[in-house]
């Protein structure tokens, strides 16, 4: 059931990575993250509303839940910070694959926290998911135009790189709490710290884009609700390996790319195409070699 629930998820974050790219272009970057956590708050408010009525104020009841929620909250921030300027600036077809090459990172953090041990063939997809990073990169850089290249594909490798270690996190917050807890609270605080983040932001005249309402918004937040809740489900079911999980999500790219090819006429699509191939076929040999 639970490779189920990954693979439902995949298929939300696909969706979630093409109504951002659709929210992002030519707007305002930090308004558009600020409004996906508002709306990400407000998809689980009910569930927040309901347990404190009750007297349940989640997470053990203790103060010691909440910081670490908030230190997700800090941490899944920060990645979307850097993904949301990098998917603004990069075409959906080099800033997928990238964003795809997250389970390389999670699972070596996963074999040094969780002793999941990786075998020759999942050491062979880690080799090849290191090939894919690079050599996407390089059209990347090229296609984006020299130094300004360099700085959108560095801003997607620290996005990836986050995001890993926020799904790290997530095993260790989920042998704690329930998944409902985990994803309400976390809804809520990050929302509370983008809006006084960009208040703060905003308060000394830091100059931004302007911003235009887009009704691609709030599905951003919806299909990243849907997406996550199917993957905390997951994740707390018995024999759920969080780099198998990270990994079948990572087949959302698949949705995103065919989006910038069929919708989006993006360019050196035979170069890209061959990336995603050696990305999918590293992906496949990860999965073999954990059956």
């Amino acid at each position: 059931m639970w490779i189920v629930l990954a693979l439902l998820s995949a298929l939300c974050l696909g969706l979630y990575d093409v109504f951002k790219k659709l929210s992002v272009r030519g707007n305002d970057v930090l308004m558009v993250l600020m409004l996906n956590t508002v709306f990400g708050a407000l998809f689980m408010l009910p569930f927040i509303v309901t347990a404190v009525v009750s007297g349940d104020f989640g997470l053990g009841n203790s103060w010691t839940g909440h910081i670490r929620i908030i230190g997700k909250s800090v941490i899944v921030l920060g990645s979307w910070l850097f993904g949301y300027i990098a998917i603004k600036h990069l075409p959906l077809t080099v800033q997928g694959p990238i964003n795809a090459s997250r389970p390389v990172i999670v699972l070596f953090g996963a074999m040094l926290l969780y002793g999941e041990w990786l075998n020759l063939l999942q050491w062979a997809g880690v080799a090849l998911g290191f090939l894919s990073l690079l050599f996407i990169s390089r059209i990347g850089i090229k296609e984006s135009r020299g130094h300004d290249g360099s700085r959108w594909i560095f801003m997607s490798i620290m996005a990836m790189i986050l995001g890993a270690a926020s799904g790290l996190y997530d095993k260790y917050l989920l042998r704690l709490y329930s998944p409902l807890d985990v994803q309400s609270w976390y809804a809520l605080y990050q929302c509370l710290i983008m809006v006084a983040a960009l208040s703060l932001i905003r308060r000394r005249n830091v100059s931004a884009d302007a911003f235009r309402w887009r009704w691609s918004i709030p599905c951003i937040a919806l299909f990243l609700t849907a997406a996550d809740m199917a993957y905390f489900h997951a994740l707390s079911m018995p024999g759920a390996m969080i780099g198998i999980v990270s990994m079948m999500r990572r087949g959302s790219v698949i949705v995103s790319f065919l989006y910038g090819i069929i919708a989006l006429k993006e360019k050196n699509i035979r170069p890209k195409l061959i990336d995603l191939g050696l990305l999918m076929l590293s992906l496949a040999l990860l999965v073999l070699g954990s059956r």
